[in-house]
């Protein structure tokens, strides 16, 4: 990814986590980014296409952290990201419908993230679908931290004995 792709996504992130999707505008998004707003537009037409650029390049960066941790580690720092995400946390908090939208994939997206997650925590897909699904539960209702850790090792023996 460029470097001004990914200044665009950062100052989207910020906005996003401060003032929700519906909160924020094309014109905060750039600022944040420290961009002008012609810039912002260069790479993306509407703002729910920059929230679905930076949710593609958060599933890229969580799929590159989890494929460098054995499959208990990687299960548990997922599960503390996306319990944790700054952005997931406020659309669940004030525009749950939003955050629904933008995690309903089609059944050939769903296939496709679950076969990076496969690869990423090195389990067979039938697994790794079991684990797309809880960690997509954490991002609606992250629970306790301590049970969710819990929840993160309990999954990964699961896993490991398919």
């Amino acid at each position: 990814m460029g470097r001004t792709r990914a200044g665009l996504l950062d100052g989207a992130a910020r906005t996003f986590a401060g003032y929700g999707l519906r909160g924020s505008t094309m014109q905060s998004v750039a600022a944040a980014a420290g961009v002008a707003k012609a810039t912002l537009y260069n790479h993306f037409r509407t703002k729910e296409e920059v929230a679905r650029a930076l949710l593609a390049a958060e599933l890229d960066r969580l799929s590159a952290l989890a494929g460098e941790l054995p499959p208990d580690a990687a299960l548990r720092v997922l599960a503390d990201e996306v319990a944790g995400h700054p952005v997931l946390r406020r659309l669940a908090r004030d525009e749950p419908d939003v955050l629904t939208g933008l995690l309903a994939a089609a059944p050939e997206r769903w296939a496709e993230h679950v076969s990076r997650l496969a690869r990423a925590l090195r389990v067979e897909p039938d697994a790794a679908e079991l684990a797309a699904r809880w960690l997509l539960g954490l991002v609606l209702q992250p629970g306790e931290p301590r049970i969710r850790r819990a929840g993160a090792a309990r999954l990964a023996g699961l896993l490991a004995a398919s």
